[in-house]
């Protein structure tokens, strides 16, 4: 089969496995986190794995059958999962961001050695590290702007777009508050009596590093 033959057939599975681990994902944060209210709506349940789906196919055209590929589907997993959640309940839950830095450093570490990428890993630690210390210094200086599960995510956020490059980085962080503002206006004409500091800020940021992820080779 052909490099071009074989790309419609890897978009598909992908496609597929972001609809089949979208509800997976679902069922085991309901199993291990009850405190979120068990299984959202079967709407909601459509939404997030037509999103993963797309993210999936996305991520594949921008990193092919590459050793980069899996950490990037986990992000694409729980950034869905983790906006859902954020969005529901204001709430960016420890278990989920900490999984989402241990088993994406773990991942990385791998395409670092398979490709191999040792620059691209120490970068990674470094914007994790970068980003995370710019979010704690926006939180404790205004923390009616940025709650501390913001801060905490900031760190697997800055490792992911560190990997990619130092550009990656600037933008992911910055366009985080530019897609924040703009997602703001909507949502206060829509929710009419909530304040600028009750709109969720985590799927700003997710927005953000992963549109950069896509887009700034």
């Amino acid at each position: 089969m052909t490099a071009t033959a074989a790309q419609p057939l890897l978009l598909g599975v992908l496609g597929l496995l972001g609809l089949l681990l979208s509800p997976l994902a679902e069922l085991l944060i309901a199993r291990f986190l009850p405190r979120l209210g068990g299984l959202p709506s079967l709407k909601i349940r459509i939404t997030t794995a037509a999103a993963t789906a797309a993210l999936f196919v996305l991520l594949a055209l921008r990193f092919g059958l590459s050793p980069t590929l899996p950490a990037y589907l986990l992000l694409a997993v729980l950034a869905v999962q983790l906006s859902r959640l954020d969005v529901v309940h204001h709430l960016l839950p420890n278990p989920l961001v900490l999984s989402l830095l241990a088993a994406g450093l773990v991942l990385l570490t791998t395409s670092a050695a398979l490709l191999p990428d040792w620059p691209g890993l120490l970068r990674a630690a470094a914007g994790g590290v970068i980003l995370f210390l710019g979010y704690l210094i926006l939180g404790l200086i205004s923390p009616r702007g940025l709650g501390m599960g913001d801060v905490k995510l900031a760190a697997p956020l800055g490792m992911y777009l560190g990997y990619l490059g130092w550009t990656q980085v600037f933008y992911g962080g910055l366009l985080g508050f530019v897609v924040g503002g703009v997602m703001t206006v909507p949502m206060l004409r829509l929710k009419r009596g909530i304040k600028p500091s009750e709109v969720a800020h985590g799927p700003a940021m997710f927005a953000a590093a992963i549109g950069v992820v896509l887009l700034a080779a």
